[in-house]
This record gives C-alpha cells, structure tokens and sequence, in this order.
C-alpha cells in the first residue's frame, strides 16, 4: 500500500503540470492572436521638443 501512495501522488503532480501546461499554452496561443504592438507606430513621436527653442533662464531684475 505505500508503495502505490508516491505513484499516485507523483500522477497526480503530473496532471497538475500538465493542466498548467494547457493553461499556459491557451494564454500565449490568445497573446499571438491579438495585433501585435510592433504593427502600430507609436504614439510618442519625439520625447523632447525642438532644440532650437531651447528655454532661457533670466534672473529677476529689481
């Protein structure tokens, strides 16, 4: 008898691997489905403006 009790608890651990397995490949398999980011440009175009408009700094006068 407690040589079948590791056997099953070690099928047991694999069906639980197994069904994790699915799972995951179910969510990757749903990720590549969708657009994909790359397809689209972004939306940010410039992180900074103009370097020519660079801003001045005056001291207050008076």
């Amino acid at each position: 008898m407690s040589d079948n009790a590791p056997s099953t608890n070690g099928d047991q651990e694999d069906d639980v691997k197994r069904k994790f397995r699915e799972a995951l490949e179910r969510k990757q398999a749903q990720a590549k489905a969708r657009d994909a980011h790359e397809d689209r440009g972004s939306k940010i175009h410039s992180a900074h403006g103009p370097a020519s408009n660079r801003r001045q700094f005056r001291r207050k006068s008076g």
